[in-house]
């Protein structure tokens, strides 16, 4: 599962865009808490803590606990605005958690076993169709990643999401088609060599017929 993050955090009384700009001249983030059958509140978080954490590359797949005033609310990140230019965050929608929350998230693909791939044992290439699966999860399991095991994997073979064994707790968000994550092709060089072969035995056929 994902690291947990704590963001300290101060409710806002006044939204709109001069009070947010407000907000960042002090080094502050305007943010929203809504979901969960409850009123939004309007918070603010400072602004380097936040950035820290959107740098650690699994902010959005975390559960982020907001503290506000001793009160521990469990969120999910769900929208970051930034600025064109540095990237720094301008704003944060953060999704309401309880224990029985489904999320929706973006969850990388690692390989492994790429020693056990005939297909990559000869100079195959793993071309990577999906490098994030799109998973519905239980709010309080949600993984750090999805590893898909390349044993006996050979040139041509393709791996689908029908073959993955997620982990529990969640499923495939796309649910109409078994799609391609990730397909095994020969480089160039192999598929010249192949093509050489074909044709010597072609040759070799003819002059026996």
């Amino acid at each position: 599962m994902s690291d947990a993050l704590t963001l300290p955090a101060e409710t806002r009384e006044r939204a709109g865009k001069g009070a947010s700009r407000a907000l960042r001249r002090e080094g502050r983030v305007p943010a929203v808490i809504y979901g969960g059958k409850e009123e939004p509140i309007l918070i603010h978080v400072e602004g380097k803590e936040l950035f820290r954490q959107m740098m650690t590359g699994h902010f959005m797949n975390s559960i982020v606990t907001i503290e506000i005033g001793g009160k521990r609310i469990n969120t999910l990140p769900k929208d970051v605005a930034q600025h064109p230019v540095n990237d720094r965050p301008l704003h944060v929608d953060f999704l309401r958690l309880n224990k029985d929350s489904k999320v929706d998230v973006q969850v990388p693909v690692v390989f492994i076993n790429e020693e056990a791939s005939p297909g990559l044992k000869k100079g195959g290439v793993l071309n990577i169709v999906r490098h994030e699966l799109e998973l519905v999860c239980d709010a309080n399991r949600i993984p750090s990643e999805v590893t898909i095991d390349v044993t006996g994997k050979d040139v041509g073979d393709s791996i689908h999401i029908s073959e993955v064994t997620l982990p529990e707790g969640s499923l495939s968000a796309i649910t109409d088609r078994d799609f391609t994550i990730a397909t095994l092709v020969a480089p160039s060089a192999l598929k010249r060599a192949e093509g050489a072969a074909a044709a010597e035995g072609e040759a070799e056929a003819e002059a026996e017929g």
